[in-house]
């Protein structure tokens, strides 16, 4: 059962746990379009296995007529890319709401952008040649932990179209090094534009199967619901969303920033795994009115857009936000949409200023 808090009281000993155990992407690392290793955000379900890759194999089966079992060096002999991708994860923002969702406790810093490095999705599928009675794809990882009651591996599925079409990769490798035991060594699942919780990692087995998946990370875990018994809908691709690169220094405790009055340019990234970035707007004064800022370059079509603000900044305290619009028409909404597992939590980032 999802439990909930309200915002003002402190989090549980539980969530401290997994604050501990996961970590979020510093926002002054939002200075690279590439966000160093150590500083991508980082959340484990359940345990970081031991994997011995001499040993370790990816079985590809179920509704195939190709059976594959590959090693490493197997996998790295066929076709690499490298994908630059944002990866958000699907509760970043979970800590702003009211009541709170009794979980690991974001605030918006549940984000990085990698450039990885593997081998296509869809090109391996068509080797093992997907049979047309294939409903779904089915990716199981080494992590093994209880949810629901249940002792489970970690399991996710997509859709046999998605599996083919959504430009998906089994990365071995991020930002020119191998992947790190904490992001998935040997193999992982990265599906650009989806939240976190679909790129499986520690990835050893891919089955084609006949029907819908219904283990517990896709039927009941990762659901926009607002009451424990609902079905709930899916949570899948990214909403857009903007961060700024808080400006001036911070105070140790609030975070609060200090900086002298004057020019300034402000500077972020925003993103979207529903269309392309095509506005981001600033306001200074509290979201009471808004004005565009000069966008910038993405790394890549599935990775943040880099914009800037000139901003005049006049002695006295300031609230600052950011909003992005993607090109299907979708801007961040003010004020958050509660659900009870504190999913696409996208409202606007709100910044503290103090200005000297």
């Amino acid at each position: 059962m999802t439990a909930t808090t309200s915002a003002t009281e402190g989090i549980s000993t539980e969530e401290l746990q997994l604050a501990l155990r996961n970590s979020g992407m510093p926002l002054e690392a939002l200075r690279w379009s590439i966000t160093p290793v150590g500083l991508h955000y980082l959340l484990t379900h359940y345990d970081i296995p031991a994997v011995d890759v001499a040993t370790w194999r990816l079985e590809v089966g179920g509704l195939v007529k190709r059976a594959l079992s590959l090693s490493l060096d197997d996998l790295q002999r066929r076709e690499t890319i490298e994908l630059p991708s944002t990866m958000e994860c699907a509760g970043n923002g979970r800590a702003r709401l009211d009541p709170r969702p009794v979980s690991q406790p974001w605030l918006t810093e549940a984000i990085g952008t990698a450039a990885w490095t593997g081998t296509p999705l869809a090109s391996l599928l068509e080797e093992a040649d997907l049979d047309e009675s294939a409903v779904e794809v089915l990716f199981t990882g080494l992590d093994r932990g209880v949810e629901g009651g249940t002792s489970q591996a970690y399991e996710r599925s997509l859709t046999a179209a998605e599996a083919l079409e959504a430009g998906a990769i089994l990365a071995w490798g991020v930002n020119g090094v191998p992947l790190p035991p904490q992001h998935g060594y040997p193999l992982r699942l990265v599906v650009p534009g989806w939240y976190g919780m679909t790129n499986v990692k520690w990835l050893h087995r891919i089955t084609a199967i006949d029907a819908p998946f219904e283990g517990y990370q896709q039927a009941h875990g990762y659901r926009i619901r607002q009451e424990e018994d609902e079905p709930g809908t899916p949570v899948t691709r990214m909403v857009p969303r903007a961060l700024m690169l808080p400006p001036g220094v911070p105070e140790f405790l609030t975070r609060r920033r200090f900086l002298e009055s004057g020019s300034h340019v402000l500077e972020g990234r925003a993103w979207s795994g529903r269309g392309e970035i095509v506005r981001v707007e600033v306001s200074v004064d509290g979201c009471s009115t808004w004005a565009d800022a000069v966008l910038g370059d993405a790394p890549g079509p599935h990775a943040w857009r880099a914009w800037s603000f000139e901003w005049q900044a006049d002695p006295g305290e300031q609230v600052l936000s950011c909003r992005a619009t993607d090109s299907a028409g979708n801007t961040q909404p003010l004020e958050p949409e509660w659900n009870l597992g504190g999913y696409s939590n996208n409202a606007v980032q709100r910044l503290s200023v103090t200005v000297e």
